[in-house]
């Protein structure tokens, strides 16, 4: 007898692209058929089936606070009450871009938009005018939504001309981007020295989290720094997953490093869809109507969305959950390492920066090292994780469907829930140790 989930997969696979609107949802990474979520209240999700899954992807980050919370909720209904697209000024957006610049030093002006993808596009734009310049630097690893000018992989060499890493990306656009590996000071200055006079901008995740968790060695991330500020090229931390989530202030206040230009999303709509760009005001006044630079958009800054933003970021900067975060995230990494351990599974290294986790296996008999670079991820792990995943998933845990993609913690996952992952990793080992 076919599922209701089946089913309905079925259908969706008639009418959109591969059955999905975002492509990692297809579970193309683990095989199988998607869940179909029906609702979702704190840190659960209820599927079709009347399942529930302890919700460990957290609509891929956006939700620090969790399903539905109730304050952000509330101020959500009394906004739709008051309509929600004006298409004119408001006071919401203004309330919610006084908050960041008050609290964030290196953001002085923002503009908010729909989507981190936006968001990039337009601060490449920015980088570009006010510099005078074409190239952006850009690094394996990190992702920065689906720009046509991000899209791009390295050539065989750093001389080489980037090539498009999707169909439909423009050759003549790629040339414009530049592509350097990750954690490697030789081939970073090798690009400066035969590019700075051309690099507009260098963008990158600050703590890279799109294709596996690649925590950065801060010197490196200085030197980066230092190279910018020599060449006169712009900084700008992508903090699309790590903004309002690892700090008030994201990485770069973790860091001790202030970006020129910062990119925004997830967090700062509390689950509706936001995204902002922001930087120096000499910078961002390069931005339509003050300057040349042309941005717009029907649906941005829409009432709606900037109130559940405005919550979401006043409660983040009033309780300031960031230490008690952290503090789940170490009790998580030893709960988890402690079961690797007691399985004799040593060979499966978790990797953990604040509320992002990371699990990456390297093999049975292999030994775990710290990975910072994608080159360096096992090519045995995606096909390991894929058993792994609908094993914990059978246990009642939803983690990401994806090899590469990390794991969110949120002001809602108590210690039981930690509780559950561990024990659903416990058990899920001992299935795959016994051959079951």
């Amino acid at each position: 007898m076919t599922s209701q989930t089946e089913q309905l997969w079925a259908r969706a696979k008639k009418v959109s692209p591969g059955g999905v609107h975002s492509p990692v949802r297809a579970f193309k990474g683990v095989g199988g058929v998607p869940s179909f979520i029906k609702s979702a209240q704190g840190p659960y999700l209820f599927d079709e089936e009347g399942n529930r899954l302890v919700d460990f992807c957290m609509s891929w980050g956006p939700l620090l606070l969790g399903h539905q919370p109730p304050t952000v909720k509330a101020a959500v209904a009394e906004a739709l009450d008051r309509g929600w697209t004006f298409g004119t000024c408001e006071s919401y957006s203004l309330e919610l871009a006084e908050l960041i610049t008050q609290n964030i030093p290196w953001v002085e002006k923002i503009r908010f938009v729909n989507s981190g993808t936006e968001a990039v596009m337009s601060a490449l734009r920015v980088a570009r005018a006010a510099t005078g310049r074409n190239k952006i630097l850009k690094f394996t690893g990190c992702y920065h939504g689906h720009v046509d000018s991000m899209l791009v992989k390295a050539g065989s060499g750093l001389a080489d001309m980037p090539s498009p890493d999707s169909a439909g990306v423009s050759p003549s656009v790629a040339g414009d981007t530049l592509v350097c590996p990750l954690d490697d000071e030789a081939a970073l200055q090798t690009v400066f020295d035969c590019h700075g006079d051309d690099i507009a901008a260098v963008i990158l995740e600050p703590i890279p989290a799109n294709n596996g968790l690649l925590p950065q060695r801060k010197d490196w991330l200085k030197n980066l720094e230092a190279l910018t500020r020599k060449n006169n090229s712009l900084l700008i931390f992508d903090e699309v997953i790590s903004g309002f989530r690892m700090a008030f202030g994201g990485m770069a206040e973790r860091l001790g490093i202030a970006p020129d230009m910062v990119t925004y999303g997830k967090v700062i709509g509390g689950g509706f869809p936001v995204g902002g760009y922001g930087g120096k005001a000499e910078l961002m006044d390069w931005v339509a109507p003050t300057g040349p630079v042309y941005q717009a958009g029907t649906l941005s800054a829409n009432p709606v969305a900037m109130v559940a933003g405005l919550e979401t970021l006043r409660l983040l900067k009033d309780e300031a959950p960031y230490a008690a975060l952290e503090q789940k995230g170490v009790e998580l990494e030893n709960m988890l390492k402690e079961i690797c351990q007691q399985q004799g599974r040593e060979d499966i290294q978790l990797q953990r920066e604040g509320s992002l986790f990371w699990s990456v296996i390297h093999g049975q008999g292999n030994s775990p090292k710290m990975v910072r670079n994608p080159d360096d991820i096992p090519a045995v792990h995606a096909e390991s994780y894929k058993d792994l995943y609908h094993r914990i998933r059978h246990h009642g845990v939803y983690l990401a469907p994806s090899a590469y993609e990390v794991g969110f913690l949120s002001t809602v996952h108590e210690p039981e829930h930690l509780q559950m992952l561990a024990t659903a990793l416990a058990s899920s080992l001992q299935e795959i140790s016994a051959g079951a």
